[in-house]
């Protein structure tokens, strides 16, 4: 390893540390806590080492692709390194049963091809300090794949020094951007995901692009204004970005739901019409049982009585006769 680059990288750690901003991310001590490392750029890493930054530089483990890791006392089972494939470029030390004594600055250096070293300064605070999320200010809800574009413009008439956008997660902040407004110039973000924006002299409206979203970028979004004499504004933002398989998920139960009410009208009208069918066949039986009495009534038959009652009353007694003409009688 060229010590002289590593000096040079460990200079500017401790220049960082007189400045405001000296952190990529800032995580919250927990018991198990894990710091990530991911390389955002195109390339490949060959080599990676975690230092903590104390007095001394201070060596925790080496990653190597090929040769594996290497934990350093008094680190050993305490921390391990999970690998990652050299194509994710993407590695995190992992703490076990950690302490205040883990509090403090940690630095990975990363080997790179064919772009050279890359550093990344992660701070670990205690949960006091951490600080809460305040409410968002407003809400984007995006599909995946979309560009999203996040911006938000000063509502003072003051003169600021900076502007930064950090996502805010419940363990851990990242810093995205810094743009240093009396110069016109940002630093190199180390997110792990691509971040587009914009930095000039005395701008007031500041945005920030994500391309391609996924469900992965839902969040709290931070924007800070910073003037010189500590005052700030600020605008929190919350990205929805909605998961396809969750979405198809939901949407089976509706288009189950619809199913069955559409079993449901086919079956009553099935039910309908078999009842129409049962009234109209029994009309019809009944009108045909009704017209044999008809006939039978007009068929000129003479009824008697067998036995006439004592008293003279009898039943009626209906005579067929044949009508005749009834013409005049003309002379012969």
């Amino acid at each position: 390893m060229d010590y002289v680059t590593l000096l040079l990288a460990v200079l500017h750690v401790y220049k960082a540390l007189g400045e405001e901003l000296f952190w990529d991310t800032r995580v919250k001590l927990a018991e198990t806590m894990t710091l990530d490392c991911a390389y955002p750029l195109l390339g490949t890493f060959t080599q990676m080492e975690w230092f903590k930054i104390t007095a001394k530089k201070e060596s925790i483990a080496i990653f190597h692709p090929v040769y594996g890791t290497v934990i350093r006392e008094p680190y050993v089972d305490r921390v391990h390194v999970l690998k990652s494939t050299p194509e994710l470029k993407d590695t995190v030390l992992a703490f076990y049963n950690a302490s205040e004594a883990d509090l403090g600055f940690y630095f990975c250096l990363l080997e790179t091809f064919p772009f050279g070293r890359w550093e990344k300064v992660i701070q670990v605070v205690p949960p006091e300090s951490f600080g809460m999320a305040v409410p968002p200010n407003s809400t984007v809800v995006s599909e995946p794949g979309e560009n999203v574009t996040l911006t938000y413009e000063l509502q003072t008439k003051g003169l600021m020094q900076q502007v930064t956008w950090e996502k805010i997660q419940s363990h851990q902040i990242d810093l995205l951007t810094c743009c240093n407004l009396s110069q016109g110039r940002s630093e190199p973000s180390k997110y792990r995901r691509q971040i587009l924006s914009n930095c000039s002299q005395g701008m007031t409206k500041s945005f920030i692009v994500l391309p391609h979203v996924a469900a992965s970028d839902s969040g709290l979004y931070r924007c800070s204004f910073k003037a010189g004499s500590g005052e700030n504004e600020t605008f929190v933002v919350r990205l929805t970005v909605s998961d396809g398989k969750t979405d198809n998920q939901s949407l089976i139960p509706k288009a189950g739901g619809l199913v069955l009410l559409l079993l449901f009208v086919i079956l009553m009208a099935t039910v309908l019409v078999i009842l129409y069918i049962r009234r109209r066949a029994k009309r019809a039986q009944g009108k045909e049982s009704q017209d044999p009495q008809n006939k039978a009534s007009n068929n000129y038959k003479i009824s008697f009585s067998v036995n006439q009652p004592s008293d003279g009353a009898g039943e009626d007694v209906y005579v067929n006769y044949p009508t005749f003409s009834r013409r005049p009688k003309t002379g012969i």
